[in-house]
């Protein structure tokens, strides 16, 4: 049971890192100044990525354990 939550939370934080990949210019006109939409989206899809890599790392850990 233990195992399943976790793969859980690491689909979910996977996700997470795919959302913020995919809407990086949204986000970035949104929360950051116009002159920096480039530089903040580029900043913003690259913590996506990791962050969807650390979500898939968790399941995979999840999943042999």
């Amino acid at each position: 049971m233990g195992t399943l939550i976790i793969r859980i939370i690491g689909f979910i934080i996977a996700a997470i890192g795919v959302i913020l990949i995919y809407d990086a210019r949204d986000l970035s006109q949104k929360l950051f100044s116009n002159s920096d939409k480039n530089t903040s989206a580029k900043s913003l899809r690259i913590l996506g990525f990791i962050i969807a890599i650390i979500g898939a790392i968790i399941v995979y850990i999840a999943k042999y354990n």
